[in-house]
């Protein structure tokens, strides 16, 4: 039986579907207001030091209430991914991240 290592975050590596490092898609979704593209990049950037925000695609709903944000981490463990994302929807200009 092969003996599954554990990611930085201890958690063993069967109980995720992610191989780490990889680039992981984080879609956040904001309503449109001055200096969201610049805020959202600054929360990225404390969890993923490499990130520009060059690699943001983005898409305004069908109402142009929402834009929504795909942002590509260099996702490099589970723990900081969990944490990127409870810093995204903790900011004040996120409406919801997936």
């Amino acid at each position: 039986m092969t003996e599954l290592s554990d990611d930085s975050n201890g958690t063993p590596a069967m109980d995720s579907l992610i191989e780490y490092p990889c680039e992981f898609p984080i879609k956040v979704f904001v309503q449109p207001q001055p200096g969201y593209l610049q805020a959202i990049s600054a929360v990225i950037m404390q969890h993923d030091r490499a990130f520009t925000a060059a690699s943001i695609t983005l898409r305004q709903s069908k109402t142009a209430k929402y834009i929504s944000l795909t942002c590509m981490v260099n996702a490099t463990s589970r723990a900081q991914l969990d944490a990127l994302y409870q810093a995204l929807c903790d900011h004040p200009m996120v409406v919801m991240v997936l």
